[in-house]
Order: C-alpha cells, then structure tokens, then sequence
C-alpha cells in the first residue's frame, strides 16, 4: 500500500507542474495586459485625443453659445477628464441670468450645456433704450435694445430693489391674456403708498392701483371693460374699490363690479 502511495504521487507530479506554470503564465499575461493597459490610458489622457472636441450649448436665449462656453472655464485645449461638472455648474449659474446648468460629459469628447435661463418678465424704459426684466428682479443693463419690444410691459421709473421684485411677482401671476394687454405700467409712489403704479392699457384705459393687491384685482381686468363703452376711455382705479373715472371731466365716476 505504501509502495502503491509513492508511485501515485510520483505521477502526479509532473501533472502539479505543469498546473503551476499555466496559472503562472496566465498571471502573467494579465498582468502584462494591465501594465500596457494602463500605458494607453497614461498616454490617452496625456495626448491631444484626450481634449475637448465639442462643445455643445442648449437652452440658452439671453446669453449666446460663446458667452456660457467662455464663463464655463472649458475650451478645446482641456482635459475631457479634468472637466469637474459640479464647478463648471457653480461658474455659470453664478451669472444672474441662469437659473440653472446641468453638464454632461458625451464620450469620446463632448461636454453638453444644458441651461435654464430666469424668464423675461418686462422691459425697462431708460432714455431710448429697453433693458430686459427678468423674473429674479434682475435688469440687464448690458441688454438694452432700441426698439419697443412686442408684447411685454413696458416699466418707467423702476429701479433693483423691493418695489421691483414685487412687481415681477405680481405680473407672473397675471394671466397671458392680461399681461399681454398692458403697454406700459409706471411706479409712480404716493405719502400714503409706496408701492402705486400706473398703468397703460393697449386697448387705450388707464389704470391706478396698488403693487401690494395689483394680480388679485388686475384678473378682473376683462370683466370690468366688459360693462363700459368702449369709445369712451378713462381711468380705472383698482386701489381700493374698483371705480372707473372717464377723461372727459364732465362724466361722473363709475363704480363698476369686479365679477
């Protein structure tokens, strides 16, 4: 039996041999396969192949394609894998005009801009020009454009500060149909309001109210027209009640129903 035992083992060992060297040639050509794989990839990021190729800009209006590509810090000289997508994020939203910016990384080397800009709620009247308005209360002053825009208020006297952002809220809860329908709309503050406005109307009324109630009456717009002669124009106050005041002096005032 023992005699039996040594012989076995005997021949089993060329076979033990021979296992080892293919588990140490597979070893080693893996290893061989990850040393040169990681020279490509060395060599990958350190060459040209490596940067920016394309860079592709969407959702943008207010600022052109070169602009958000200047203020995103990329260019085609840098490193597709050095592109930090949270700080390129940070740079552009840092502009008052963006709201937000997602960036995606397009293999091989394209970087996507994706951004949402604060909407144009007016136009600022200075001299002869018209800064846009946006929706975060912020002017454009290097926005300004020479012709009157189309349907959108137009704002006089209007400067950053609380009477505009309230302004900007209350004309964002207007209907469409409303906003659009008026021309111009004046900040014209009274000793006992800070916040009065006035406002032209395309369709040639006047109106006078308050910022602090402007949308909870100014809904009511279409309906008070509704019950006065369209060929006689005036003033309708919104400050309190709702009383219409034609521009002839002769007429009386009018107390016209919001509903």
């Amino acid at each position: 039996m023992e005699k039996g035992k040594i012989v076995a083992l005997e021949d089993r060992i060329p076979k033990l041999k021979e296992q080892r060297r293919r588990k140490a040639n597979k070893r080693l050509v893996l290893l061989l396969f990850l040393f040169f794989t990681m020279i490509v990839i060395i060599a990958y990021t350190q060459s040209p192949l490596s940067h920016v190729k394309s860079i592709r800009v969407e959702g943008n209006e207010v600022y052109t394609d070169s602009e958000i590509i200047s203020k995103s810090g990329i260019s085609k000289s840098t490193n597709i894998w050095k592109v930090k997508k949270s700080v390129v994020s940070s740079r552009l939203q840092g502009l008052s005009e963006i709201k937000k910016a997602d960036i995606k990384i397009k293999w091989p080397n394209t970087v996507q801009i994706q951004v949402k800009e604060h909407k144009r709620i007016a136009y600022l009247k200075q001299d002869s020009n018209y800064f846009p308005v946006m929706e975060n209360g912020k002017i454009l002053k290097d926005r300004n454009e020479e012709k009157i825009p189309v349907n959108s208020p137009i704002l006089f006297e209007f400067k950053e500060g609380a009477a505009l952002n309230e302004m900007v809220k209350e004309l964002e809860n207007l209907p469409s149909e409303i906003l659009n329908s008026i021309s111009e709309i004046h900040y014209s503050p009274k000793k006992t309001d800070q916040y009065h406005i006035s406002l032209f109307m395309n369709d040639g009324f006047e109106v006078s109210a308050t910022l602090r109630s402007f949308s909870e009456k100014m809904v009511h717009y279409p309906s008070i027209i509704s019950q006065l002669d369209p060929n006689k124009k005036g003033i309708i106050d919104l400050e309190v009640g709702s009383y219409f005041k034609a521009f002839e002096p002769e007429v009386e005032e009018k107390e016209v129903e919001e509903n």
